[in-house]
């Protein structure tokens, strides 16, 4: 069990669902990124995806593509976003958290490398995007076997012949990707989500939290209500990339965890 396992039963248990935030780690730069992340559980956040900066982020629209432009920048690295969870960790042992991105900068510092320095900093789980269910054992066999979740992506075209094989080594959550195309690109609807979350829910066992087109509290609401959880990621982001003030964006994240968590 890890702490996701945990989160998740804790609010299956009280009858709530999930609110899930990203940020990208470093953005715009370490301490406030730092002072961001800490402030995520107090504005009701329940799990924290921690984007990892990587030059050429494939799925990614103009909003997180900035935003790992502005860490890279800033001189963000894989060891620095380790290090940041770790410092998190110094206060907090309860949330769980979620490094989201690509494989490259893994591969580079080296898997077991890796694994090892991303257990003894905290982090519970890992979603890498281009990594498909082929390559699993490039990843994620060894991530679980560390002791963390691994989380697939499902996709409105993950046909009934696919989800399987997406499913299989899947643990924690799935994140079901609300629309075809890239982050911050379209709108989420309740009424496209409702069936897909229901046919990956039953093939999976596990949990299903709706990303990409949530981008205020009305919509997390509305999201949350038929899936067991919701994320935002480029809605925080922006905030945080036009430069407001920690607290103003911290307001707005808590707005939108009540929203999901009124569903």
């Amino acid at each position: 069990m890890t702490r996701i396992d945990d989160t998740f039963a804790k609010l299956k248990s009280e009858g709530r669902k999930a609110f899930v935030a990203y940020v990208m780690a470093g953005d715009p730069d370490y301490e406030t990124s730092l002072e961001v992340v800490k402030g995520l559980p107090g504005a009701g956040v329940d799990v924290i995806e921690l984007g990892l900066p990587f030059t050429d982020p494939m799925a990614d629209g103009p909003t997180i593509q900035l935003a790992g432009q502005r860490a890279l920048e800033g001189g963000m690295t894989l060891n620095k976003t380790l290090d940041l969870a770790r410092a998190f960790r110094v206060e907090d042992d309860a949330t769980p958290i979620v490094l989201m991105g690509y494989y490259n900068p893994i591969y580079s510092m080296g898997v077991d490398a890796f694994l090892a320095a991303a257990k003894d900093a905290g982090v519970d789980g890992l979603i890498i995007v281009d990594l498909p269910p082929e390559e699993d054992a490039e990843l994620c066999v060894p991530a679980q076997a560390a002791g963390m979740n691994f989380i697939r992506l499902a996709t409105p075209t993950t046909d009934d012949a696919r989800l399987p094989a997406v499913v299989q080594n899947t643990s924690g959550f799935v994140y079901y990707v609300s629309i075809t195309g890239i982050t911050g690109s379209a709108e989420a609807e309740a009424g496209d989500v409702a069936p897909e979350v229901t046919r990956i829910q039953a093939a999976s066992g596990l949990p299903v939290v709706v990303g990409f087109g949530v981008n205020t509290p009305e919509k997390a609401r509305a999201i949350a209500s038929v899936a067991d959880g919701v994320v935002v990621g480029s809605a925080i982001v922006s905030k945080i990339g036009a430069g407001e003030p920690v607290a103003d964006v911290l307001a707005f994240v808590k707005s939108l965890s009540d929203g999901a968590h009124s569903a």
